[in-house]
């Protein structure tokens, strides 16, 4: 995930539902899933920023956890250690107070995590062309699931695999080729519309 820094309190969005956005969610954590590349934390950290909640990258935590980064991770231990590790604390940070979690394009795709996503927090498809997203992982390193290969067969494969659990999410918003912030725009309009309670509800 990018580690692109947010402005602290962007102007867009500030206005989720009445006077306290945070009281929409009613306690629940905003988790953004998707492929690599996609701008999870990038988007993430302007979302907290713009809803007023703390930030949180389930990658960073899982290095922090683990004392060691993600490609160390991989290849010391193995994708499934590392996958239960991120289940682990997955589920720690869902019993923290509401926060944005950017989460690891394959965290979605464990049942059990998956499963404790949609229980406890709103989760978030963020999706984009997959030929953007070759473009950008190709520029990026430190990438242990590319392991030198093309990240368009990569993302393919991923796409076929993760695709029907990310269909499973809450949301699911089309990013596009689009600045960041107006990715923002089109999460917060997402989350007005889910939260806010139909008029068949109110009666």
């Amino acid at each position: 995930m990018t580690d692109d820094p947010a402005p602290s309190r962007p102007d867009q969005g500030q206005d989720l539902q009445g006077p306290d956005p945070k009281a929409a969610l009613r306690g629940k954590t905003i988790v953004l899933v998707g492929l690599m590349g996609v701008g999870k934390s990038s988007v993430g950290r302007r979302l907290a920023a713009a809803l007023d909640l703390p930030f949180r990258d389930a990658d960073n935590e899982v290095e922090a956890a683990a004392g060691r980064s993600i490609p160390e991770i991989f290849a010391e231990m193995g994708e499934p250690a590392f996958r239960d590790g991120e289940r682990r604390v997955i589920a720690r940070l869902l019993d923290e107070p509401p926060h944005v979690l950017a989460t690891g394009g394959g965290a979605f795709v464990n049942a059990e995590t998956r499963a404790l996503i949609k229980s406890k927090a709103v989760a978030v498809w963020l999706k984009a062309d997959l030929e953007l997203l070759a473009r950008r992982v190709g520029r990026k390193e430190g990438r242990p699931l590319l392991k030198g290969r093309d990240p368009m067969d990569v993302l393919r494969e991923h796409a076929s695999l993760r695709y029907p659990a990310y269909g499973e999410a809450h949301l699911t918003v089309e990013t596009g080729d689009t600045a960041h912030g107006v990715a923002v725009e089109a999460v917060i309009q997402a989350l007005k519309s889910y939260l806010t309670p139909s008029e068949s509800e109110l009666k």
